[in-house]
């Protein structure tokens, strides 16, 4: 699985002119599974999203998580996470999971995350959404449960 997690101010998904869900303070996630997760990457993501450390203290150091803070997430599937522009021009989703099974992790990363007490609002999978990002700081963290990077 890959994330791409934002610090935001507040944050919202759109789809069909209907807001499907909306945070104020918390984290944006973006989450991408590849075609060869399982159950474990979604365990990895949820734990390490829920407990990174990105919000600032009273000392104005990055020393809180989404937890402390008690804030909210907000996840959308996003497959082009995996798009590998390699070689040539067009993005190739080849590693990307299909639909059935990216969904089925999607859906458990957000169980996950819930069970740590955590709120969680989201898109609508494989919808055309429109996603407004009022990322604070900006602070912008890549993960990926593979450890590519």
């Amino acid at each position: 699985m890959r994330a791409v997690v934002q610090r935001v101010s507040q944050a919202d998904v759109t789809v069909d002119g209907n807001v499907t869900g909306a945070i104020e303070k918390g984290l944006m996630v973006l989450l991408g599974v590849e075609e060869e997760d399982t159950i474990e990457d979604a365990v990895y993501m949820a734990d390490k999203i829920t407990g990174l450390r990105i919000f600032e203290d009273e000392n104005e150091k990055m020393n809180l998580s989404v937890r402390d803070i008690q804030g909210k997430i907000l996840a959308v599937s996003q497959f082009t996470l995996f798009g590998d522009c390699r070689k040539g021009k067009r993005p190739s989703f080849i590693k990307a999971a299909r639909p059935d099974k990216a969904n089925e992790l999607y859906q458990k990363f957000i169980l996950l995350c819930k069970e740590q007490g955590i709120p969680v609002e989201e898109g609508i999978f494989q919808a055309d959404m429109l996603v407004k990002i009022y990322n604070d700081g900006p602070v912008t963290i890549l993960i990926d449960s593979k450890k590519v990077f």
